[in-house]
């Protein structure tokens, strides 16, 4: 298991997936966020969507707005749909995949 750079706790599996940060050769930067898995039926990929507040400035208020983000998932996660997650920044694994699972938040 090797350093990935960022403070989570290691998984307990072990895997064999070179796109692993923990087990692989992927090497992570950028952005690390936070959200709710939505989607899981893909094999090896998760939806996240992930809600942030954005100002309206001619209201003087704030708004609720998502987005959704497709990361990749290492088989040595056991994530789940409902689960709350961290994704980290990668390169670009496919079209839409620019993240990575790196922990299962909560209990």
């Amino acid at each position: 298991m090797k350093n990935i750079g960022i403070k989570v706790k290691p998984p307990k599996k072990s895997c064999e997936d070179p796109r692993c940060p923990f087990h692989g050769h992927l090497k992570l930067r950028g952005r690390v966020l936070r959200g709710r898995v939505v989607s899981s039926k893909s094999q090896s990929t998760i939806v996240v969507e992930r809600e942030y507040l954005h100002y309206v400035k001619k209201f003087m208020r704030y708004e609720k707005r998502s987005s959704k983000i497709h990361a990749h998932l290492p088989p040595c996660l056991e994530i789940n749909e409902g689960d709350d997650v961290a994704l980290a920044e990668c390169r670009p694994l496919a079209k839409s995949i620019s993240f990575v699972a790196i922990e299962k938040l909560g209990l």
